[in-house]
């Protein structure tokens, strides 16, 4: 394909490096078209990020990798990440105490302290265990062409009893969804569910951010550039906020959704945003053992899910430290007394020795997701016409599944105009 510009130009300008507009650029790369990503802050990633802080490997939210992802197999060499993987199921604080609730189809040997387990009835874990049965066994597009509810409705229908709703099933997606009210469509619960009770859920070694390194890994040098934030956009190219125009033949906005609004207005309306904050601490040993996450049963919040990392990949920690992350999600992740409302909350699970913990620090996303409630349609147009186009988590599922394959899909719409 020809790539005739102008000294300043190229065929395709891709606003943001996040998975979204990194997958977009090697897939057309690979097809011999010519592109730029201009990337407003000092990385790439959008908010998958990885900071190294006194030895420690932080991600910048609480975040996890699903091998189930089709496009993580498809974009990614998954051995060379390392993974360090969460046990199958969870811990929960509820009663005072820590109580496993594993994974019946895959931890069978564990089914004595998942019935044990103060979270519900014998008859809520059997539902448990048919509920994930039933998403396994139905592929995603399947999942994705049932009738649409909130997810709070969803469990009740499917008979779950309030206790379980509240002490396992609301913790659980409050941190995977950011939605504490379990407002979310039951299409991306049961899409989500799926992929984890069908493959492993876990962190690279040098942390989140190594995802989007490999991505950007396969692209030529230069191609993208940093602190370059785009102020204007038209289907013959950007305008940066320092006045330099950057001409194109095509563009895609491959930015988060609230900023796709701001530059491509009612074209691309408002997706909502859910929150996000996580308060990372330095430990001197783990304060509960095993890669298990950590989920908060007894409604006492902040923090819906803790995790140790450094439990589930050890070089997330320095050596003879240890690396706990808790999760905020929804409004209270905004509080600004969150960090000390964490604290007190860890106090009371793990007892006084909890302040001689380092806080390292407390990252807080105001747009961690999209809001994504029911009516829930997968695969927004991501051609808007005229040469522009645009791409993210927002155009899909909010997920780094969908994040690439929003890309993907608008690499090959970009590549049919182009040749068109």
């Amino acid at each position: 394909m020809g790539t005739a510009r102008g000294p300043a130009g190229t065929d395709v300008v891709i606003v943001g490096a996040g998975l979204a507009g990194l997958t977009c650029a090697v897939d057309l790369v690979g097809a011999g078209v010519g592109c730029r990503v201009l990337e407003a802050s000092d990385g790439i990633g959008g908010r998958v990020r990885t900071d190294l802080v006194d030895g420690y490997h932080l991600d910048r939210g609480f975040q996890i990798l699903l091998t189930a992802y089709p496009e993580v197999h498809e974009r990614l060499d998954v051995a060379a990440l390392e993974l360090g993987c969460f046990e199958p199921g969870a811990v929960v604080r509820v009663a005072g105490g820590f109580h496993t609730v594993a994974d019946p189809l895959r931890r069978p040997l564990d089914l004595a302290s998942t019935l044990a387990a103060p979270i519900g009835t014998l008859a809520d874990k059997v539902r448990l265990a048919r509920l994930v049965l039933d998403v396994r066994s139905h592929p995603v597009g399947s999942l994705l062409r049932r009738p649409d509810m909130t997810t709070v409705v969803r469990l009740s229908r499917a008979g779950f009893s309030s206790r379980m709703v509240e002490t396992f099933w609301r913790p659980l997606f409050a941190g995977i969804q950011l939605d504490p009210g379990l407002e979310v469509s039951s299409r991306r619960f049961d899409v989500i569910l799926r992929m984890l009770s069908v493959g492993s859920s876990g962190v690279p070694a040098r942390g989140m951010g190594a995802v989007p390194a490999q991505l950007a890994a396969r692209l030529p040098p230069d191609t993208v550039r940093l602190g370059a934030e785009v102020a204007e956009v038209s289907p013959t190219g950007v305008v940066l906020s320092d006045g330099e125009p950057v001409p194109a033949r095509a563009v895609v906005v491959a930015t988060e959704g609230p900023v796709a609004h701001r530059l491509l207005g009612p074209r691309v309306p408002d997706p909502g945003s859910r929150a996000a904050a996580c308060c990372w601490f330095g430990v001197a040993a783990p304060p509960l053992a095993g890669a298990r996450i950590i989920l908060d049963g007894e409604a006492g919040g902040p923090a819906a899910n803790v995790a140790v990392m450094s439990e589930v990949a050890p070089s997330y920690a320095p050596p003879g430290r240890a690396l706990v992350a808790a999760a905020v999600p929804g409004p209270d992740a905004l509080d600004p007394t969150v960090t000390d409302r964490v604290r007190t909350q860890l106090a009371g699970w793990f007892g006084s020795t909890t302040g001689e913990w380092d806080h390292l620090r407390t990252d807080v996303i105001t747009h961690g997701q999209p809001l994504q409630v029911p009516p829930f349609h997968p695969r927004r147009a991501v051609d808007l016409g005229g040469g522009l186009f645009v791409c993210g988590d927002h155009r899909d599922t909010a997920s780094l599944q969908g994040a690439m394959f929003s890309g993907a899909r608008t690499a090959s719409a970009v590549i049919d105009r182009l040749a068109g």
